[in-house]
């Protein structure tokens, strides 16, 4: 959990008050398989009272000054599909009731952080993407003597192993340095182990042909039981830390930062954030990546980037 941030010793005066109950129509989703792009169709939330979203503003701001997570910024309506998921998790009725439980339980904390947490990803996830970074960002690569890629928002690792991989195969790995970075610490735990199951390695298979292999895909793991166990050789030069997109700043210089599927969860504000801190991370003439629904348009940066890949979302910084 991340460092609690110092209070300013005011206490809201105590009050008895109705709850908003939960939307009778909400589906529950598995926060491990939840991806808001593609959401079934299906019944959708009734909108919010004036006491929903009270509630709602009451329990980001506790989970911020009490845990440091900060989730005020986030976009409101996955946001709130979000919570009320995790109520009924929970076997709650309201968002109050998920509050109380949130500040006086860790674990409650940590299962909330998963469910708000965006942590869909795949191996090779949209393969013409990683065929024009192949394409088009290797050769700009080639002539640096070391690089720096920060993968912001890793989740379990798949994006982030992938990358290995590619490089290996362009004979780059060993002059790079991958940082991966998310700030869920339960999910870092899982990319640092580079552990998967064994039946979606088949769908990992496919993506990994169809974006430009040049090897077998199942050389770079062992199979045992029901798991894929990647080979140690690819975490070589990757480095797992904690941050926080949301609070923290830069902490290198950058040839290239992806950041695929992660600041479509943020509102107008949040997005311009990180957009500053992605531009002041990366060095000229260095190498952005975001992903498909997400754009530079009317962020703080749009005019200094050119488009590499319209499709794939690929930006270079120019140097001015």
């Amino acid at each position: 959990m991340a460092n609690t941030p110092p209070k300013d010793g005011r206490e809201p005066a105590a009050r008895t008050a109705p709850h908003a109950a939960a939307p009778a129509d909400e589906p529950l989703i598995d926060p491990q398989n939840l991806d808001d792009l593609e959401l079934p169709a299906g019944p959708s939330l009734r909108p919010a009272s004036d006491l929903e979203r009270l509630e709602i503003d009451l329990m980001l701001e506790g989970v911020y000054r009490h845990y440091g997570f900060d989730f005020r910024n986030y976009a409101r309506a996955s946001l709130r599909r979000r919570l009320w998921n995790q109520v009924r998790a929970e076997k709650l009725t309201t968002i109050s009731a998920l509050l109380d439980r949130v500040l006086h339980d860790v674990d409650c904390m940590e299962r909330l952080l998963l469910m708000l947490s965006v942590n869909v990803t795949a191996m090779y996830r949209d393969p013409t993407f990683f065929r024009a970074f192949r394409e088009q960002v290797v050769p700009l690569l080639r002539s640096h003597p070391f690089v720096r890629i920060w993968h912001a928002g890793c989740s379990t690792g798949e994006e982030v192993y992938s990358m290995a991989i590619l490089l290996e195969e362009e004979g780059l790995y060993d002059r790079c340095r991958l940082y991966a970075t998310d700030m869920n610490e339960a999910v870092l735990r899982r990319a640092q182990a580079g552990i998967f199951p064994i039946e979606v390695m088949q769908e990992y298979t496919a993506n990994y042909l169809r974006s430009g292999a040049r090897e077998q895909f199942s050389r770079y793991y062992t199979a045992r039981y029901d798991h894929a166990i990647f080979k140690q050789s690819l975490k070589r030069n990757i480095v797992f830390s904690h941050h926080n997109l949301v609070t923290d700043g830069s902490f290198n210089e950058f040839h290239v930062i992806i950041c695929r599927n992660v600041m479509i969860y943020f509102n107008e504000q949040l997005q311009s954030r990180v957009h500053r801190l992605f531009y002041e991370s990366l060095r000229r003439f260095g190498v952005l990546a975001l992903g498909r629904k997400e754009s530079m348009a009317g962020t703080p940066h749009q005019h200094d980037y050119e488009e590499l890949n319209t499709a794939e979302k690929l930006f270079r910084r120019r140097g001015a």
